[in-house]
């Protein structure tokens, strides 16, 4: 058995036509059927049901393609830790990004970046404003995806990526749940809810009082689904920053643009990465992350 056999199969259950999986795999599409059918008597069982211009699986064809997607998984794998073993001195691309954005940018960012640079181990750090400009100080990541709190600094590349609008998610049983949009002021009796670690709360918590404008009490939590919890019964609201365009769907908790003198709250998300410390493989994730931002 060949693994292109494995693979040309996989192409026709995946495209749903011999002629696209011939496209996708760049040969003709007699060559697909052709090693399609060579695997089927090699392993003695009908793998499609062939019917004119359409096929489906049989069952034991629905198992293989099931138990071929693993080892195709399992040799991909093979393949990158061979290729690290052999470099002693792998390149580790060491990103971080601050606790506050909840976007699929940066996942999207590193998954394409993983599939050009197989061989580059990713590592994630996630902090506090302040954590990630001292990890970034110490030589602890690379890049940081952050929000703007200080002056650029000539001392770091300081790419702009998107402006976030900043909404609360409130319990949908809260009266205020039913409003278009919140002023900053309209929430001082009720808690604010930080998603921070015990050592960077005081500054966060000065950060929304003195740039951000909330006043009241804060609660914090360790984890978003923690300050979900606290949002579901009732204990206070949460700021969370929303970029782009993205859909909100849950029955239980509101989210509402919050707002400062009927203007939007809004912060400018950056990539920062120091200059003594750049090169090909960050400016390229940092490419990225402009792109999908």
């Amino acid at each position: 058995m060949l693994l292109r056999q494995i693979e040309y199969f996989q192409a026709v259950i995946e495209t749903g036509s011999f002629y696209l999986a011939a496209e996708k795999c760049h040969v003709s599409q007699s060559a697909i059927s052709q090693q399609i059918r060579k695997l089927e008597e090699e392993l003695d069982v009908k793998l499609l049901d062939r019917h004119n211009r359409t096929f489906s699986l049989t069952d034991a064809g629905e198992h293989f393609y099931r138990k071929s997607l693993i080892i195709i998984n399992d040799l991909e794998q093979m393949k990158r830790e061979t290729k690290r073993i052999a470099d002693q001195n792998h390149t580790v691309l060491r990103v971080g990004y601050y606790k506050g954005y909840h976007g699929d940018e940066l996942s999207e960012a590193i998954a394409q970046f993983s599939l050009k640079y197989p061989t580059i181990e990713t590592t994630i750090i996630v902090g506090s404003h302040e954590e990630l400009y001292r990890a970034m100080e110490n030589d602890k990541v690379d890049i940081v995806i952050n929000d703007q709190r200080r002056a650029f600094s000539d001392m770091y590349y300081n790419e702009i990526l998107s402006e976030s609008h900043m909404y609360i998610e409130i319990s949908k049983h809260n009266p205020l749940s039913i409003l278009q949009q919140i002023e900053v002021s309209e929430l001082k009796n009720t808690p604010c809810i930080l998603v921070i670690n015990q050592a960077a709360r005081q500054e966060e918590q000065q950060y929304y009082e003195d740039i951000i404008g909330i006043k009241g009490d804060f609660l914090f939590a360790d984890s978003m689904q923690e300050a979900r919890l606290k949002i579901i019964t009732g204990q206070g609201y949460m700021p969370v920053d929303v970029i782009g365009e993205q859909d909100w769907f849950d029955t239980t908790i509101a989210r509402i643009p919050l707002v400062r003198h009927d203007n939007p709250v809004k912060k400018t998300y950056c990539a920062f990465w120091r200059k003594d410390n750049s090169g090909y493989y960050i400016e390229d994730f940092a490419d990225l992350l402009k792109t999908l931002f």
